[in-house]
């Protein structure tokens, strides 16, 4: 009977060990998790930033976020210089309308041209009806008169010279005649001029870029009512305070759709303690005039570094320039580098050893996880 006892005890106790495991998973650390949490069986599997600023990433997750990484190789590229430009007109192919004097606008024989309406060199866009005072009518109303009458007295001694033509040399018939002529052309001069609309004419073959008048509406002397491009051959205006990179630049263009520029020259008076470069976009119908733009231009200097898509460089809480690591099969590390521009689709990367698998793909992602 001393035998039994142990052994009924044990068999008795089996079925609580075993309720006891039931509700138990053991992670890969041998730990088991609380049986509560319905998501605690997979904490050792979840993305999560580690306390040394690692980030663990299983490799499910890294397909689901299409992580792409390669390995940069350092070289020596262009060093670069980043302008802030903007678009402005080609002064070969460009035009602005504008009134020699003040008056009431009206639209032409085809109306007023619409924004982005194509015009013709020589098309009439408007025209201006001068504005006159009272007092100015009045003293040219009494010139017409005063003209008027010599003229009247021109014909009569004209008249009076014909009828003695057999006393009265032809000489003096012919010098009345041209002054009879002359008063009649002063005279219908007068009248068309203080009526006579001034007609706006465009300057070149474009559009219109800029417009602001109504029918009817009074304009000044000099007042730009149009303005006409050629949508292909805009200009990019930069500047440089340092006269010395503007004879270093050998390419440029804007990163933000990759359009390439060619630099046309820089002047040589300072604008604004500046030193103001032209550039031509090789695809300027995606530009409007004004417009605001990033520049880069790449110089005849050169650095070594490792170009890298510009899309692998994020930034980290302190707002600092890094790139993510790859080093090893689930884990990820930031690691701070120096960038410095190199064309619309890469930069170049400073601060990084030979060989490191650099993040290039699914950046941003990887640097939310916390």
């Amino acid at each position: 009977m001393k035998i039994q006892i142990p052994i009924l005890s044990l068999v008795l106790l089996s079925p609580l060990l075993v309720q006891a495991h039931g509700d138990e998973d053991h992670g890969a650390s041998g730990h088991a998790e609380p049986a509560g949490n319905p998501g605690a069986m997979f904490a050792g599997d979840k993305p999560r930033r580690l306390p040394d600023g690692r980030v663990f990433l299983p490799k499910e997750t890294q397909r689901r976020l299409a992580l792409r990484t390669l390995v940069p190789e350092e070289r020596l590229v262009a060093r670069t210089v980043e302008l802030n430009g903007h678009v402005v007109m080609d002064p070969n192919a460009s035009g602005r309308v504008q009134p020699l004097q003040a008056g009431r606008l009206m639209a032409g024989p085809s109306g007023l041209p619409l924004l982005g309406q194509k015009v013709a060199r020589g098309e009439i866009l408007a025209q201006v009806t001068p504005a006159v005072s009272t007092f100015d009518l009045a003293t040219h109303a009494a010139q017409i008169a005063d003209w008027e009458a010599r003229r009247q007295l021109a014909e009569k001694e004209l008249a009076r010279l014909r009828k003695l033509t057999t006393v009265v040399a032809r000489k003096e018939i012919d010098v009345a005649a041209a002054e009879l002529a002359g008063l009649s052309a002063q005279i219908k001069a007068l009248k068309q001029g203080v009526v006579k609309p001034e007609l706006l004419l465009s300057p070149i073959d474009g559009v219109i870029a800029s417009s602001s008048v109504v029918n009817g509406q009074v304009v000044e002397s000099k007042e730009i009512v149009f303005e006409i491009i050629d949508p292909a051959r805009l200009l990019i205006e930069a500047q440089v305070y340092d006269p010395r990179v503007a004879n270093r630049i050998i390419s440029a263009n804007i990163p933000s759709d990759t359009t390439p520029l060619t630099y046309i020259g820089s002047g040589k008076a300072l604008r604004e303690g500046a030193v103001p470069l032209l550039f031509r976009a090789d695809n300027a119908r995606d530009l409007v005039l004004g417009q605001l733009l990033n520049i880069v231009a790449q110089t005849d200097q050169t650095l070594r570094g490792m170009p890298l898509p510009a899309s692998a460089i994020v930034k980290n809480a302190a707002n600092e320039p890094v790139v993510w690591l790859h080093v090893d099969a689930e884990y990820f590390v930031a690691e701070p580098v120096q960038v410095q521009p190199l064309d619309g689709e890469q930069v170049v990367v400073t601060g990084l050893r030979e060989q490191q698998r650099v993040v290039v793909q699914g950046t941003t992602l990887l640097n939310q996880i916390r």
